[in-house]
């Protein structure tokens, strides 16, 4: 193995973050084993700065630790710090500082962190070391920052909609010609079933790796050093690996894909996994390419393995919203972290932690959630996210929790999610309406099985039965009855208030307040 010559300075100290674990990343451009080293830490404040629950910690250490050993199996020199070494120093900023003077190098090289605060502090640390910081753009994207601005000058309004079918064309994905697969753009009429009342029938088991010795010893330290931290760890089967994301992907396409359009949406009751590909966390983590993904997906439709529109609504969440998003991040930040357009300002209710809550569909998904540090995205967006909402959390407490718990969370993709789309706080950046709806919806979209399980009632809005979703969604249109009747998208459901009378809307505004006083 060639390693650096400790007579000669070091001449790139290339840093990698637990989101870059790619041999192929922009920071390796150059890289010299004699001349340069790689440098990785472990710092308690990645998982503390947010109450990180306990699978999201250990994956990102887990990967961590098999990405640093795949590099010095290459010949690279690595320099990694682990969590429980004695004279670490509990920051990432800090931990640099340690490195830079004892290794000396002429210049610190980095790819672009994925969390804005991360990039500051990195920058931060460097120019008061004085070492000159080359951060590279990240390759891993379709759409750079500076392309996504290029598309957003000049325009009154985003939509991710516009944003997805430039890139189809520029890529050329599902395209004969210039028009698109199939003659249009997406499939949702063919897509976003519920199941039948018989449920979801056969559902193929998940692709999931039994933990080896490193990812053992990770789980042992984060049950020991983060005892108080929400989730379990006795499920933890993720991908840790470039090779077993490959497996995952793989099975995906093979036994999830074909089925994943029609039921994308639908809901059933302990069932965490459905036909969702759950390969978020690996492409964050970039062990996954989002090129080989897509490609992948485009490949099984060309070779009649899997529907169009399935095909078409799993590209979709790649090329379309995943890009758009991290476009909205780098293009809004930092500001867009503190928006709050609907002024919103109650605390997140303490059972979000536990799941310990009477609502049976919300008592599902954070059971998963604390469970597997997964949940998809239905039950992100039209369970958990739809509850903040209408409860009228403040949303960069409801942001905190979904990056804190979630796997998959990196701030540049879970941020504009959790603000924009979910809690509608960004004043119609992201979405084009705010996604709200009663517990009805809930009830469509999982058969009836949810509610059938719980003591609460959809279909009323008052009295003990009444669902929480339900009365909150009424008080929210009369909250917010004047921004919902200005919106196009919303004003169908507003009209609905005047069929209430004073007294009903007062008894809806009455208990939603004691829903509230209660959490």
């Amino acid at each position: 193995m060639t390693s650096p010559d400790p007579a000669r300075p070091l001449r790139h100290l290339v840093l990698v973050l637990g989101d870059q674990l790619d041999p192929q990343a922009s920071a390796f451009d150059g890289f010299d084993p004699v001349q340069d080293a790689v440098w990785m830490a472990e710092v308690a404040q990645e998982s503390t700065h947010v109450w990180s629950s306990k699978p999201r910690i250990a994956l990102f250490l887990a990967a961590m630790r098999h990405f640093a050993a795949d590099l010095r199996a290459a010949g690279l020199t690595v320099h990694y710090t682990e969590l429980d070494d004695a004279a670490n120093a509990g920051s990432l900023a800090a931990e640099l500082q340690r490195a830079v003077q004892r290794l000396r190098p002429t210049q610190l090289v980095m790819t672009q962190p994925g969390d804005w605060r991360v990039m500051q502090s990195i920058k931060a640390a460097a120019a008061a070391l004085g070492v000159p910081l080359e951060v590279r753009e990240d390759r891993h994207f379709y759409a750079s920052p500076t392309d996504f601005a290029a598309h957003a000058r000049g325009r009154k309004q985003l939509r991710m909609e516009f944003f997805y079918r430039a890139m189809r064309q520029r890529h050329d994905v599902l395209m004969e010609g210039d028009q698109p697969a199939g003659g249009q753009w997406n499939f949702d009429a063919d897509n976003r079933e519920a199941f039948p009342k018989s449920g979801p029938g056969h559902v193929p088991s998940p692709a999931q790796f039994a933990p080896d010795a490193i990812t053992r010893e990770v789980i042992a330290l984060v049950n020991q050093r983060f005892a108080s931290h929400p989730g379990m760890l006795a499920d933890f089967a993720w991908p840790v690996t470039r090779s077993q994301a490959l497996q995952a992907l793989e099975r995906f396409m093979r036994e999830r894909l074909p089925q994943f359009g029609q039921w994308q949406d639908a809901l059933w009751p302990n069932e965490p996994w459905l036909w969702h590909a759950h390969l978020s966390a690996a492409l964050n983590l970039k062990l996954l390419n989002p090129r080989e993904v897509v490609e992948a997906a485009q490949t099984a439709w060309r070779q009649g393995q899997a529907p169009l529109h399935s095909a078409e609504g799993f590209i979709r969440q790649i090329l379309g919203w995943r890009e758009y998003v991290r476009g909205i991040y780098w293009t809004q930040m930092p500001g867009y972290a503190e928006r709050n357009a609907l002024g919103v300002q109650a605390p997140l209710p303490a059972w979000f932690w536990s799941g310990q809550t009477d609502m049976a569909c919300l008592r599902d998904a954070l059971a998963q959630t604390l469970r597997y540090g997964y949940a998809h995205h239905i039950q992100r967006l039209m369970v958990i996210g739809l509850y903040a909402l209408l409860h009228g959390v403040q949303p960069q407490q409801v942001h905190q929790w979904f990056l804190a718990v979630y796997v998959d969370a990196v701030e540049w993709v879970e941020l504009p999610n959790t603000l924009g789309m979910s809690q509608a706080a960004d004043d119609g950046l992201m979405a084009s309406k705010p996604y709200i709806a009663s517990g009805k919806y809930i009830q469509r979209m999982s058969g009836g099985s949810l509610c059938a399980a719980c003591r609460f009632d959809p279909a009323q809005r008052v009295g003990a039965k009444a669902c929480p979703y339900t009365t909150l969604y009424w008080d929210f249109l009369l909250r917010h009855e004047a921004r919902l009747a200005a919106n196009p998208r919303t004003v169908m459901q507003v009209r609905n208030l005047a069929r209430l009378s004073a007294d009903e809307r007062a008894r809806i505004q009455a208990q939603a307040q004691s829903i509230r006083d209660a959490a």
